[in-house]
């Protein structure tokens, strides 16, 4: 059985990981200052350390992934039908008889690799609401998808 404090200290591990809409890094930050402080002391503050740190480093590793799909596409998309003496000098950015028909398939695969990053932190919010729930309920959770990084 679990001692308050320890659902407490779980619990804010957790929820530690929203610091990043306010500080830089502080998803990564602040539940690592939190767990290796703690994770000696209690089995399920460790689990739940590992548990918030190796989801917020899944959600690093899906994000690149998608930002590595999307840009590329993107930038490819943009610059298609400039060339290189407009961009060299200076020019501007004018895109002329831009033709949709030509790059759908790729301006297809860019909004959904941009709208699955948009779902990956819709979803990572709710998800840690969730983890902060279960874990102050003194229940083990697991996040869906996590690569375990920490064992």
């Amino acid at each position: 059985m679990e001692t308050v404090s320890e659902k407490n200290i779980a619990t804010f591990t957790h929820l530690s990981t929203l610091s990043q809409y306010i500080i830089p890094f502080g998803n990564y930050i602040f539940p690592i200052l939190i767990w290796t402080s703690k994770k000696d002391q209690s089995e399920f503050v460790d689990h739940h350390g590992k548990q918030a740190i190796n989801f917020q480093l899944s959600i690093l590793i899906y994000s690149l992934v998608m930002a590595a799909i999307a840009l590329p596409i993107l930038i490819f998309t943009v610059f298609n039908n400039m060339t290189f003496d407009e961009f060299y000098h200076n020019q501007g950015l004018v895109i002329r008889n831009f033709n949709f028909e030509d790059h759908i398939g790729l301006i297809t695969v860019g909004i959904i690799a941009a709208l699955a990053f948009v779902g990956f932190k819709i979803a990572e919010f709710f998800l840690i609401i969730i983890a902060a729930v279960k874990t102050s309920n003194g229940e083990k959770y697991q996040y869906p998808f996590t690569i375990p990084f920490i064992k």
